[in-house]
């Protein structure tokens, strides 16, 4: 019992069982009952399964809320949001990963069903090392602001650049120094086939474990902005993580409902942008007036003009003409 109650990371222990735990039965049902039969997921079943994900993911915060107080449950739910929002720049990305290696729907579910088992593995290891940075030297959360200032200035300077996956670094690499089927091979990441150089039986890799390795890769790219956000919101490893994940979660759910009006979010960035900017200035701002810390409620009331901002200039410019 003493175990259980006992701190890790500033939390009790149980804690962070019981959150890892409902996360384990949530991926053991979507894959084992929901998705058995590796069926194309259509747009309506995509808002259902995203509603019930956000929803779990508010009404975990409540817990938050209840368990450590109205502070960490605002600092929780102001993490989900600011997750939430940059993951789904990630969609951008994750759409043309698919597109350029001709994933068909039925089989895309299968890559981000293994590829969010990475996320949280990867998460858990970057936001440890941030925890640990963070109390060890305070001082780096000033390092992650002006990361966030300089990364959504340039953002908002880059603006919407094409990229040419054929040029991938990573993509040549793996296809230069691998066996890679020409073609995908079911839903299977790997098969035996016949070298024709050796004459031998070898182990191949399938674009779909491509795809897979691309994501991935993607993601990793992308916590480098969102792990330092959302630090910058709140210094607990139990709130950064937990928002993070259920953010994650709910934006595989969502991404095939996204990926088909994708283009009508064409100036979301520019809003993530900003975002980030602000993100970064508050701790700056929190000092500057003498404050111990930007107040929550503040950093969530803006956080959430700035995105419906962003989402209504969009929807608004990209309306089809009458």
């Amino acid at each position: 019992m003493d175990l259980l109650t006992g701190l890790f990371l500033g939390q009790p222990l149980w804690m962070w069982l019981g959150f890892l735990g409902l996360v384990i039965a949530l991926l053991a049902f979507d894959l084992g009952v929901l998705h058995r039969d590796g069926h194309e997921i259509e747009v309506r079943e995509s808002l259902l399964l995203s509603g019930f994900y956000i929803a779990l993911g508010l009404a975990f915060g409540g817990l938050v809320w209840w368990q450590l107080g109205a502070q960490s449950g605002v600092e929780y739910l102001t993490g989900f949001v600011v997750e939430k929002s940059l993951a789904m720049d990630n969609v951008f990305v994750i759409a043309m990963i698919f597109g350029y290696l001709a994933i068909p729907r039925h089989l895309q579910h299968r890559v981000l069903f293994w590829g969010i088992l990475g996320v949280i593995v990867l998460r858990a290891i970057m936001i440890g090392l941030g925890a640990t940075l963070v109390s060890e030297y305070g001082w780096i959360l000033y390092i992650f602001a002006a990361f966030l200032i300089f990364t959504g200035i340039r953002m908002l300077m880059v603006g919407h650049e094409a990229t040419d996956l054929s040029q991938n670094p990573v993509l040549l690499f793996m296809k230069r120094r691998f066996r890679v089927t020409e073609t995908l091979q079911g839903d299977r990441f790997f098969v035996h086939q016949i070298d024709p150089k050796t004459g031998r039986m070898a182990r191949y890799m399938t674009p779909l474990f491509l795809a897979l390795v691309m994501i991935e890769i993607a993601d990793v790219i992308f916590a480098v902005d969102s792990v330092p956000a959302i630090f910058a919101i709140t210094t607990d490893p139990y709130i950064v993580y937990t928002s993070n994940i259920f953010a994650i979660l709910g934006l595989r759910a969502l991404y095939f409902a996204l990926a088909a009006i994708i283009h009508r979010f064409a100036y979301l960035k520019q809003a993530l942008a900003v975002l980030l900017v602000f993100i970064g200035s508050k701790i700056f701002l929190a000092d500057l007036l003498g404050w111990d810390k930007f107040p929550a409620e503040w950093s969530l009331g803006i956080t959430a003009v700035i995105l419906a901002s962003g989402v209504v200039y969009s929807l608004w410019k990209t309306a089809p003409t009458r």
